[in-house]
């Protein structure tokens, strides 16, 4: 597997920043977000550099994704980036 980035690799990171700006704003720990949600906080650390396994892009369920708008208290249109125009199936 090639590690350049692509859009969904770059879709994946941006999804990553915007939770953790949100936790930084909600002021809380990676572990405290993971628990909240019901994750692991290894899987929690992951989703926020972006990635599931190394060189794959993370891939998050949408019961997780919403899970996790709801702990760190915003809409989850804010935690999903607009996907990139022709953005090719997550593998």
């Amino acid at each position: 597997m090639s590690d350049e980035p692509t859009p969904w690799t770059d879709f994946a990171r941006d999804l990553g920043e915007r939770m953790l700006r949100a936790r930084t704003a909600k002021r809380m720990s990676q572990e405290q977000v993971a628990h909240a949600a019901g994750l692991a906080t290894f899987t929690y650390r992951k989703l926020e550099k972006g990635e599931s396994n190394p060189g794959t892009a993370a891939n998050p369920r949408l019961r997780t994704l919403v899970a996790l708008a709801d702990v760190l208290d915003v809409p989850l249109s804010d935690l999903i980036p607009t996907p990139p125009r022709g953005l090719p199936p997550a593998r």
